[in-house]
């Protein structure tokens, strides 16, 4: 079965170049060009993975992305935009999104993105531990969830990921590289600023418990600090 993309762009131009791209590699498509018709689209198409662009007609991308969270917590959904201040990553990211895409992007780097997505959700596995704890949390990283004994916070697939390096390493320095490596397959610019801001969502979750942390190695990478 050929992996489904819903693909959203109201460019005509990007939207069909993107297409042609997609199911030139095999990719079965579903395009839409208004806000207004994805969710029936979403409903009916099913897709694997959604890429959004953030601004179009009569609905937003990051409304979007929410509705369809509302629907699924797995599907991984890319979000794809001309706007690429931290404001917008993380306005993307408590949208939903996995991934954030800056315009212009060539096809090859949408298709690693897509492709590392649906990796990651295909590719938890028995391998994967049940659960962790640590200080007062339970990390449950095939449910991608973070217990910390009053709420159960609910993590994106990229913060599972990037949590779920880190434990691995538990006590221990982890490369900056390393980790952009793993979670992006490159260590460019744009992904060390997208781990930045999945460091600092992160540490958020943590903030109740004061003995877990994690610590910046400056020229290094980080350490997570938990017993």
């Amino acid at each position: 079965m050929p992996t489904k993309v819903l693909y959203v762009e109201d460019e005509l131009f990007l939207a069909k170049i993107v297409l042609e791209s997609l199911e030139s590699r095999g990719y079965d498509v579903k395009w839409i060009n208004d806000g207004k018709d994805v969710m029936d689209a979403y409903q009916t198409f099913q897709p694997d993975v959604c890429v959004l662009d953030v601004m179009l007609p009569n609905q937003d991308g990051f409304s979007l992305g929410k509705e369809i969270r509302s629907h699924n917590d797995a599907v991984p959904i890319i979000f794809l935009t001309a706007k690429g201040q931290t404001k917008d990553v993380l306005d993307g990211f408590s949208s939903g999104g996995n991934d954030y895409l800056k315009k212009p992007f060539s096809m090859e780097e949408l298709i690693v993105r897509v492709e590392n997505l649906l990796n990651i959700v295909n590719g938890q596995s028995a391998d994967v531990q049940d659960t962790y704890k640590f200080g007062v949390f339970t990390y449950d990283p095939l449910r991608m969830e973070l217990d910390n004994g009053d709420e159960v916070s609910k993590l994106s697939h990229r913060e599972n990921e990037l949590l779920h390096i880190l434990l691995r390493h538990r006590n221990k320095p982890v490369e900056r590289r390393h980790i952009l490596k793993e979670l992006w397959g490159d260590d460019s610019f744009f992904n060390s600023r997208n781990l930045d801001v999945y460091i600092t969502r992160l540490r958020k979750y943590l903030k109740k418990d004061p003995s877990v942390h994690i610590n910046t190695l400056k020229g290094v990478g980080y350490q997570f600090v938990a017993v």
